[in-house]
């Protein structure tokens, strides 16, 4: 006989997690999303990436990157700030078993504290990146 303890089962089946597919490596050049002027952001580093050692970080939607602003006012421009994924090109399975699609990625900028530079969010937002952050959620105008 076994003497495991079950106390690990007692907690019951934890919420499924949906697993997105990290389509967003770095250097990827991706559009801005909001009105802060911005148009491409280059994607400089992803935050909290647990990786393989050597392996390229990548981002999926929802995720939390450092860019920089390769095309905008030249007060942006070379400018490092903080950004979240709100649109990947390549198809997100949902748990309802449908594939979301979108034409283009597309990120906004945000500050360190988690808020929106920018006042506005222009095209979709997948709602896996609205549930991770309440804030983009209140500004998209269209929730996918």
């Amino acid at each position: 006989m076994s003497t495991k303890s079950r106390a690990v089962s007692a907690k019951g089946v934890e919420e499924f997690k949906n697993y997105i597919t990290r389509a967003i490596p770095l250097n990827a050049v991706i559009t801005c999303a909001d009105n802060t002027g911005a148009k491409t952001l280059r994607v400089v580093q992803v935050t909290k990436a647990k990786t393989r050692l050597s392996r390229t970080p990548s981002a999926s939607v929802g995720d939390s990157v450092v860019c920089v602003v390769k095309r905008g006012p030249p007060d942006l421009r070379k400018q490092v700030f903080g950004a979240v994924i709100i649109r990947q090109k390549y198809p997100v399975r949902r748990l309802s078993g449908q594939h979301i699609v979108f034409e283009d990625n597309a990120a906004v900028i945000v500050t360190p504290e988690g808020d929106l530079k920018g006042t506005d969010i222009k095209g979709p937002v997948a709602s896996e990146a609205a549930e991770k952050w309440p804030r983009i959620a209140n500004l998209a105008s269209i929730i996918v």
